[in-house]
């Protein structure tokens, strides 16, 4: 399995219109977790994010969303920010645009945020183009990443994905986790630590808002 950890400067500048950062001089940091809400990861992280005031952005799975209402209400009432995230976890680059669309309408059903995040990032720029079809908004966000934390990838060492997030992340950086079962051992190893290490540089941890994003 290969993908960038840190994305390069490259890729950000072919598709501009995606937001891969957030432009700051400030100390902070922008959590994302995507694929939730589970039972035992999200959890697991909205309680680790209180320990620290942090606000974060999840984004949801639609079918996630339905399964378990409980949770999702809770990131919510906890002052966290939600994106789209498709209804069925869906790669864009394998999908008819209308099949695509209209499965990312049917999460719109239960998830109301104009941000989305493509499953893998794989959009194409056709769907891209007619987005506002299907999330409840007029100008709808895409939400890319600078970091990628690699929680997902099985062969990858707890340590490396610690040391993925702590060597790259800077003022303004959108960082990924996910809120998985197949991402919890690693994410549970790494979110601590990268929660303390930069509470303890001075950063502070913030959602996505959607007024405040070019």
């Amino acid at each position: 399995m290969y993908y960038f950890v840190k994305t390069p400067w490259f890729i950000k500048n072919l598709w501009r219109r995606y937001i891969w950062s957030i432009d700051t001089k400030e100390k902070i940091l922008y959590l994302s977790f995507d694929d939730g809400p589970h039972p035992i990861a999200t959890p697991f992280v909205l309680d680790q994010l209180k320990k620290y005031s942090a606000t974060a952005t999840f984004f949801c799975i639609g079918k996630n969303v339905e399964a378990h209402p409980g949770l999702y209400k809770r990131i919510l009432e906890e002052g966290h920010a939600i994106g789209n995230h498709t209804h069925s976890h869906l790669n864009g680059w394998k999908t008819n645009n209308n099949l695509y669309l209209s499965d990312i309408a049917k999460a719109s059903a239960t998830i109301s945020s104009a941000l989305f995040r493509p499953p893998y990032g794989r959009i194409r720029s056709s769907q891209a183009r007619r987005l506002n079809e299907a999330i409840n908004s007029d100008s709808p966000k895409i939400i890319m990443w600078s970091v990628l934390s690699g929680d997902f990838d099985e062969n990858l060492s707890r340590e490396k994905c610690l040391l993925n997030v702590t060597g790259n992340a800077k003022p303004g950086s959108i960082i990924v986790f996910h809120d998985s079962e197949k991402a919890f051992s690693r994410l549970a190893f790494t979110l601590p630590r990268v929660l303390e290490m930069f509470a303890k540089k001075g950063y502070v941890f913030n959602k996505l808002e959607e007024n405040n994003l070019k």
